[in-house]
């Protein structure tokens, strides 16, 4: 259980709203969002210090790991009354994808706050209980090399398409079971996607080996075993010496249970129904570090509270509506407390 504790009075981070009668909440989220932690160069230093000063405030204690050259984790800790039971993890990371400045309406780190903007219809919130496996894969066909006035036989140009044609038949198959399904998400099924094409040195000189890479994304229903032996069928048809290598391949298929006699998740949910929040359980179609705690037998949901939001991850112009943004803080601040007084499970007492 959290001890008595709050932080600041004004909940902004001592930030004094410049709009005058603007939300502090809101006015601290538009300074975060100012921060450039935008690839490939991210001020991670300049997240640090806004970590660092919210920690202060909150009078939290923060540690910094740094995982890897340049690359910190930052902890702050809210010690509940029973040290001794398992913690909850709040989870998040600061730095985001390249932005192009110019499909955008507005800077996208000046936090610009459009005061015509509205939320989109949408009133179930969705709650991610698992995701689909990434698998990064090239494929490499070598072939008869030849001057390109020649018909020679056995090219790689030739293996090299009906490996491509044996993947995107895949995809469209998929993409047909997806559209054609009333209940399935994009998290339900594979996606296969052509990513990058390599070969040839010269106009007139036909290629010793060609190359093709492809980015799948596999939900936990489809047994890896049986998918990796279809791509081995593909290569095999594609003619002699088709081999391929990940760059990329996750196994771990672990789902986060939502049945309701699991305490984590009676918790989770019985807190959104006390708030009338209706969820929608899916399939991540993507890849966030939910997989890795999972994948060491730790239970993970993600979610945002964004209802009446449209889908706008790494999309120009994403945003969101400030009511709906309040509103999610006072989520979490039932949904948190909630979480962190389950009752010691067997074997922690």
């Amino acid at each position: 259980m959290l001890p008595d504790k709050d932080g600041p009075s004004n909940l902004g981070g001592g930030i004094q709203s410049a709009e005058g009668d603007e939300d502090p909440s809101v006015s601290l989220f538009r300074e975060y969002l100012r921060l450039r932690t935008v690839h490939p160069e991210p001020d991670y230093d300049a997240a640090l210090k806004f970590l660092d000063r919210m920690a202060s405030e909150l009078g939290l204690p923060v540690v910094k790991v740094e995982v890897c050259p340049g690359r910190v984790v930052a902890i702050m800790t809210w010690m509940g009354t029973n040290p001794g039971l398992k913690s909850i993890l709040l989870n998040s990371h600061t730095d985001v994808v390249p932005v192009y400045k110019e499909h955008w309406k507005y800077d996208p780190f000046a936090a610009f706050k459009d005061a015509d903007g509205l939320a989109n219809p949408g009133e179930a919130f969705t709650v991610f209980y698992g995701e689909r496996n990434p698998w990064w894969l090239t494929v490499r066909c070598p072939g008869s090399p030849g001057h390109g006035s020649r018909f020679v036989e056995n090219t790689a140009a030739e293996k090299l398409r009906s490996v491509i044609n044996s993947f995107l038949d895949f995809r469209e198959k998929e993409k047909h079971r997806l559209n054609t399904s009333e209940c399935f998400t994009l998290g339900d099924v594979t996606t296969v996607n052509m990513t990058m094409l390599n070969g040839g040195v010269a106009y007139n000189v036909i290629p010793a080996e060609m190359d093709v890479s492809f980015d799948m994304r596999i939900p936990p229903a489809v047994n890896l075993q049986e998918f990796e032996e279809q791509i081995k069928r593909w290569c095999r048809e594609a003619g002699e010496d088709v081999t391929y290598e990940f760059a990329q391949k996750h196994m771990n298929q672990t789902v986060t249970s939502t049945d309701e006699s699991d305490p984590w998740w009676h918790a989770f949910s019985c807190t959104c129904k006390s708030l009338n929040m209706t969820l929608k359980k899916e399939i991540f179609p993507a890849a966030t570090d939910s997989r890795f705690i999972r994948a060491v037998g730790l239970p993970a949901i993600g979610f945002s509270p964004m209802n009446h939001t449209p889908i706008l991850l790494h999309d120009h112009n994403e945003y969101l509506n400030e009511q709906v943004f309040l509103r999610g803080i006072q989520v979490y601040e039932k949904l948190v407390p909630a979480l962190a007084s389950i009752p010691p499970q067997p074997g922690e007492e």
